[in-house]
């Protein structure tokens, strides 16, 4: 459910089978987020949001509902451009050097240029679309190099060293720049 609020923008409420209370955060996209248990009435929800307006606004770090809805079309437009690059540019690496995975996923999350999971699923993130090309080079064959190496072990590094020389100069460069927006 979305609920619309003069101060905070649009706040995003989930509900939750396991949640006991009601729980604030701030979604990747700056909104206020509410996690509220499952059988908590929508007029509750906003009855409970009014009465901690100022806690929200002291201890959350809430974007301004104008800045949502620009990071909103900037999301949408690195999702298009990443839909278009990353999964060929993960298919031509993955052929090109033996690689087998299941799936490739887009995401968007703050902390995380990619991962793999023991399913074999790569995750990549669409704000690799605002980096150089050889960093997200790096990210790719960093990726499929934990197919077989699921940690960072010497053997992973030697890995993705076959395939990227340059490898810790662009894991040095990718430190300046956040995948999230």
């Amino acid at each position: 459910m979305i609920v619309k609020d003069k101060e905070f923008g649009e706040v995003i409420v989930r509900k939750n089978a396991w949640s006991r209370s009601i729980k604030f955060s701030v979604s990747t996209s700056g909104r206020l987020s509410m996690s509220v248990p499952k059988y908590t009435s929508d007029f509750l929800a906003r009855r409970f949001l009014e009465t901690n307006r100022k806690a929200i606004r002291e201890k959350l770090p809430i974007k301004d509902p104008s800045e949502q809805r620009a990071r909103d079309y900037q999301k949408k437009v690195l999702m298009k451009k990443a839909r278009e690059y990353l999964p060929y540019r993960l298919e031509y690496f993955a052929k090109l050097y033996g690689y087998s995975y299941n799936k490739c996923r887009l995401s968007h999350a703050n902390t995380r240029w990619g991962s793999c999971s023991s399913n074999r699923t790569i995750s990549l993130n669409i704000g690799l679309m605002n980096v150089p090309e050889p960093l997200r080079d790096y990210v790719i064959l960093h990726e499929l190099a934990h197919l077989n190496h699921m940690d960072h072990s010497k053997a992973f590094w030697a890995e993705v060293g076959l395939h990227d020389k340059r490898y810790k100069e662009h894991e040095k460069k990718l430190k300046h720049f956040s995948p999230g927006l």
